[in-house]
């Protein structure tokens, strides 16, 4: 019998990119500007607080964004790449925010540690999941501790993603469809060739 395979974690991580964000990318057949700007609203949404409901910001973003002002985008990509903030990503992420946010503000005297905010946001996940009715309060927590600091930081990643992921993919599917044009090219000119030297032989 076949078993099935057992990929370590770098090789599974390497996997999801690929499957996830890299092929979708590929596979679209649209203006490599229109895929670009999927990836970069992805992006954008994904360097925001607002874990767990990225994609339906995304999908609103889309439908304004399309009917309002008449500016599109590929929502497929764009959903995709807000996995880059999961749920193994969301913590270090936020903590990033943080610190970000702490420093544009000046508070600069008693930065909170990394293990200590893990902490905190981790009990109050679990004490939201454990007690519902407790989840309003715990945000208004979470806000008092963290609000101002992780939103200003949020915004400025956001900003720098949101233009880097903008052109990197730009040139990524702009090369990928010149590599695989080239090849097409260089497919179909081969059977002229050898039919030439067969005549000629």
């Amino acid at each position: 019998m076949n078993r099935p395979r057992k990929y370590g974690l770098l090789e599974r991580v390497r996997r999801i990119v690929r499957y996830r964000l890299h092929i979708p990318m590929l596979r679209n057949t649209q203006p490599p500007s229109h895929v670009a700007r999927g990836v970069m609203i992805g992006m954008i949404w994904a360097m925001t607080p607002f874990f767990g409901i990225h994609m339906g910001l995304v999908f609103a973003t889309w439908l304004v964004s399309r009917w309002l002002f008449g500016w599109n985008f590929c929502l497929v990509n764009g959903l995709a790449w807000t996995w880059t903030t999961n749920i193994f990503t969301v913590i270090p992420a936020f903590y990033l925010f943080y610190l970000t946010g702490q420093t544009l503000l000046g508070n600069f005297s008693d930065p909170l540690g990394y293990d200590n905010f893990k902490s905190v946001m981790m009990t109050a996940e679990q004490d939201a999941v454990e007690h519902p009715s407790h989840l309003g309060a715990q945000l208004s927590n979470l806000w008092e501790a963290f609000g101002i600091p992780l939103f200003t930081g949020s915004a400025v990643w956001a900003a720098i993603a949101g233009c880097i992921s903008y052109w990197l993919s730009l040139g990524f599917v702009t090369r990928y469809r010149q590599h695989r044009a080239n090849k097409m090219s260089a497919a179909k000119k081969k059977p002229a060739l050898s039919k030439r030297t067969k005549h000629r032989i």
